[in-house]
């Protein structure tokens, strides 16, 4: 998305491309129709329930990370809802149950307390328990959920075997921005750890962290993984990316406020790394900004610092080839998946507005953000 930004425009503002957002999608049938596994947009990475309907065509369902997700897709998307939840509440499973395709365990303990439950309400429903393969490929301990300790999946020594004969899928989310690569990586331990649960399992959901997206990603190698590991088991496969549905189909437009100086020059944004790119400061990550280079690689190099009183609300250093000026438009990109998802309003900061530029090229901004938003989540 290089055209210039319209002086319309509000700012702050996530701005999406509905043509990126296609081409994302034209990868994902690729890979759908290749290897017949079913594809899920993961909502925890990506949300914008207005580019749904460019979405459905493609997917064949959501998968939800708890009740309020699970509402959204079984509202917004109308397909299959698949619903994983680290630990379910009582007050809310009835209505998980009621909307959801696949209902997913953490723990045996959570299947037991709640299995049967789930079933009366929804005889339909698919349940299916999260194992921890013990392995990961992730750039960061954060981010990593097969990490010491983890709280996410059932490890071997965990498992019940009492709790098998309700269960017809096995789930493992062990990646995260990963290659095939790590993915063949990731299922031989999966294998050897839950080789003897495998022939009774109906289906298998691999999880997210796929980049598929991605250019140089190895799309070919993910098809005949898939390929393979359906003819073996004679089970389906689903897959449940976030980040590569949204994998550079857009931006966040931001303004200068104001330039200081304290031993170098400071842009003031009205944006936030604290508030609204989070990820920046928990990858940590740097993210890219249209025109600029690395410090010192360009004539003017500039700190880009957020709106808040919050010291460490910093985007990083970059440079550029003119001075920048108050007013001027800086554009992050790569900023559709894990932004808005994340977003707060903390130090009563504005939320960015929502903007779509629709596959005709016009822009439609969806959503403008102000105090009432502000003040209603308080109380």
């Amino acid at each position: 998305m290089n055209n210039p930004i319209p002086l319309t425009l509000p700012s702050p503002c996530w701005l999406l491309d509905e043509q990126k957002l296609n081409n994302n999608m034209r990868i994902i049938e690729h890979i759908k129709t290749q290897s017949h596994a079913k594809i899920l947009l993961a909502l925890k990475g990506y949300a914008l329930w207005q580019s749904f309907p460019l979405l459905q065509p493609y997917l064949d369902g959501c998968c939800a990370s708890g009740l309020h997700e699970a509402q959204l897709a079984h509202e917004e998307f109308g397909k299959e809802v698949h619903t994983y939840a680290p630990a379910f509440k009582e007050e809310e499973i009835n209505q998980i149950a009621s909307i959801s395709h696949h209902l997913v365990f953490n723990s045996p303990a959570q299947f037991k307390r709640f299995a049967s439950k789930a079933k009366a309400i929804n005889p339909k429903l698919s349940l299916g328990l999260r194992v921890n393969p013990e392995y990961s490929v992730s750039p960061t301990q954060m981010y990593n959920p097969c990490g010491l300790y983890s709280r996410l999946g059932t490890t071997l020594a965990n498992m019940d075997d009492s709790i098998m004969e309700a269960c017809e899928g096995l789930h493992f989310h062990a990646l995260c921005e990963e290659s095939a690569d790590a993915l063949e990586a990731v299922l031989l331990h999966f294998e050897e750890k839950f080789a003897k649960y495998l022939p009774r399992m109906q289906w298998i959901n691999f999880g997210g962290g796929h980049h598929i997206t991605r250019k140089g990603y190895d799309v070919a190698k993910l098809i005949q993984l898939i390929i393979t590991f359906k003819a073996k088991y004679a089970v389906e496969v689903y897959l449940e990316p976030g980040e590569a549905i949204g994998w550079q189909t857009g931006v966040l437009v931001s303004t200068v406020l104001d330039i200081v100086d304290n031993g170098m020059k400071i842009a003031i944004l009205d944006t936030s790394a604290e508030a609204h790119m989070p990820d920046t400061l928990l990858m940590p990550y740097r993210a890219k900004v249209q025109g600029a280079g690395k410090a010192g690689q360009k004539a003017h190099t500039y700190r880009l610092a957020g709106n808040t009183c919050l010291a460490g609300d910093i985007m990083g250093e970059y440079s550029f080839d003119t001075p920048l000026h108050i007013g001027d438009k800086i554009i992050f990109e790569d900023q559709m998946h894990y932004t808005m998802v994340k977003a707060s309003t903390f130090n009563g900061v504005k939320l960015p507005s929502i903007a779509i530029q629709r596959l005709d090229g016009k822009i439609e901004v969806l959503r403008e953000f102000g105090y009432e938003d502000f003040k209603h989540r308080l109380s």
